[in-house]
């Protein structure tokens, strides 16, 4: 099963309030699945992880083997990939975290996007924010 995740995480404040927002859509481009969660007081870099790991953990239930993720955090993203090392003390963990994940999949793909790109996971992670 194939599947394409957005995720967005963000906080009011760098720490802050902080969401997640996440869309999981179908091949087709079909939207499956939307989250929106609040995620208590937490840094932007952390709200972008938790919103990977939900995602990735939401597709493993779902029985998903090939998945694509767009996030609009480069950081994320390059460290994921291993274009970036994760140096910074509270990043290691997270990245723990999602790695296992990762290797659940016989196809992973994760690609950065300009913000525009992601405003429905953007959306859901304000919405979060809104109605904490």
């Amino acid at each position: 099963m194939e599947v394409i995740i957005y995720t967005d995480g963000g906080s009011r404040g760098n720490p802050g309030e902080a969401g997640i927002g996440i869309v999981i859509e179908d091949a087709e481009g079909n939207s499956i699945k939307e989250i929106s969660q609040y995620i208590g007081t937490q840094t932007n870099n952390v709200a972008e992880y938790k919103a990977l790991s939900r995602a990735l953990e939401v597709a493993v239930d779902m029985g998903a083997t090939n998945v694509t993720c767009y996030l609009d955090s480069e950081l994320v993203t390059k460290q994921i990939k291993g274009e970036y090392k994760v140096k910074n003390e509270r990043m290691i963990p997270m990245y723990n975290m999602v790695m296992p994940l990762v290797n659940k999949f016989d196809k992973f793909h994760i690609e950065h996007i300009r913000r525009e790109k992601n405003k429905k996971a953007d959306a859901l992670a304000n919405r979060a924010m809104d109605e904490k």
